[in-house]
């Protein structure tokens, strides 16, 4: 679940422990505003609440909303009824009007046969326009649609005692990423390397003695490497850590139930980003070879570690060092303006204004492991390359390897150009993970149990858009 797998990696536990810092940006969107409107988007199903973009508070009627389904399902009255039906788990994918999700996308989903009372899991598509927020220089700039960025966004949300987080997660995470993503629309076209630091706020306040906190400058090692793609990492975890403080902050208000994993695929400038919160998974299977596209949200480096030990103990760090990880040492000119950094959830970079705390030695100087990164530019695709994402609900019962053999199976019977292939294939994956109704439940062919779970699946094929169709 989003909160409480992040609570967990930090080693702590809701009822105790500060939460972590928050990501400093002066534009996000307060608690109880709406954030800012995405693409337009249509209403989920059943219509019975605030359009998806509009200016409804975020906290509106989560846990008193009725229950709904991914707005491009397009279900009616009678079609959501039959979706939400635990005896005859009808499999669920998008109309085939013609118009499709994007990339030829396909997608399927059934509900569970009885473990709660509706389909918890959640899912989005969308294609998202970020416009700049401001230059590089720090000067306001004329909006332009020519100067911002669209990314390409999947993402699965298993909802954990209830579906009012995974039903919020899936209309904001998307558009908490595109809020980060605003200051980095002309950082990310601009092919030289990124600016360590970006200019000062005017007015910023500095200090007229900081050399105290500057330690010997030899016990600095070399600059690290800072890439775009590791900025754009930066921007989807700090999104994540975003959302799932929001989500915390409604869930203390009761305005929105239980909690959720986020599977969530961004495709940006030519490569595919996969973050993962909890236990659904992705992989790609390429020309018959299975790559793994995502990992349990767990700490995975020391630095991780030491940081959360920092940052939770200050006290031992002894006033003379920071938690927070900065590619350099930061000099005390520096101070007031925005340098790249990284906290203890982070493994990608972000800029944050220099305070004066931030002069003191860092605690560690160590890499850590990244989101998962795929660049499409450096294979040749054909059609049957693709991205398979699913809940838990399909990996309880479903091998990598068994994945990857459906894949095979399904996509040969179809010619290459067909693009509703790509449904077909995510609805054979959820029948062999739901099976079949017998005298003791659902049960696969080989009769062990089929999965009792939600089960939520995206197929995205890797040539891109218009490849294939």
């Amino acid at each position: 679940m989003l909160n409480r797998v992040r609570s967990a990696v930090a080693h702590l536990v809701s009822s105790g422990g500060a939460p972590p810092p928050s990501p400093k940006s002066p534009d996000l969107p307060k608690a109880t505003s709406a954030l800012p409107a995405a693409p337009p988007e249509a209403p989920r199903s059943p219509p019975a609440r605030a359009e998806r973009g509009s200016a409804a508070p975020a906290k509106t009627v989560e846990a008193r909303a009725s229950f709904s389904r991914p707005t491009f399902l397009q279900l009616s009255p009678g079609g959501l009824r039959r979706a939400d039906d635990h005896a005859g788990r009808a499999v669920q994918s998008p109309p085939d009007t013609g118009r499709r999700l994007p990339w030829s996308t396909g997608y399927a989903e059934v509900i569970n046969a009885g473990k709660s009372r509706h389909n918890e899991d959640q899912a989005c598509c969308e294609v998202v326009y970020v416009e700049g927020r401001k230059s590089v220089s720090g000067a306001p700039r004329e909006p332009s649609r020519g100067q911002g960025l669209c990314f390409y966004y999947w993402g699965l949300f298993d909802g954990h005692a209830g579906g009012g987080a995974a039903e919020m997660a899936s209309r904001l995470l998307h558009r908490h990423i595109q809020e980060q993503l605003k200051d980095l629309v002309e950082i990310l076209q601009d092919p030289s390397p990124p600016p360590l630091c970006l200019p000062s706020t005017p007015g910023a306040p500095g200090s007229s003695d900081p050399s105290h906190l500057v330690g010997p400058q030899s016990c600095w090692s070399s600059q690290k490497e800072v890439t775009h793609e590791s900025l754009v990492v930066g921007a989807i975890e700090n999104a994540f850590q975003l959302m799932d403080e929001q989500m915390a902050r409604e869930r203390r208000g009761h305005q929105v139930e239980g909690g959720c994993c986020a599977l969530v695929v961004v495709y940006l400038l030519g490569k595919v980003y996969v973050a993962n919160a909890g236990d659904s998974r992705a992989i790609i299977v390429r020309n018959g070879e299975i790559i793994p596209m995502s990992r349990e949200f767990t700490p995975e480096t020391e630095r991780q570690r030491l940081q959360l030990l920092g940052f939770l103990k200050p006290e031992l760090l002894g006033g003379e060092f920071t938690h927070l990880e900065f590619p350099r040492r930061i000099q005390p000119k520096e101070l007031g303006q925005r340098m790249l950094y990284r906290d203890q959830n982070m493994t990608g970079w972000a800029y944050k204004k220099i305070e004066l705390e931030d002069l003191r030695f860092p605690l560690v100087c160590g890499e850590g492991k990244k989101v998962r990164v795929y660049d499409l530019t450096q294979y040749e695709h054909c059609p049957d390359d693709v991205l398979v994402l699913g809940t838990d609900g399909l990996w309880d019962v479903t091998s990598d390897c068994e994945v990857a053999a459906t894949v095979d199976r399904v996509l040969s019977a179809y010619e290459p150009n067909d693009p509703s292939r790509y449904t077909a294939l995510a609805q054979a994956l959820v029948l062999g993970a739901r099976g079949t109704p017998r005298d003791r439940g659902w049960r696969l062919p080989n009769n062990k149990l089929g999965s009792g779970d939600d089960i939520s699946v995206f197929v995205i094929p890797l040539g891109g858009p218009g490849s294939y169709s």
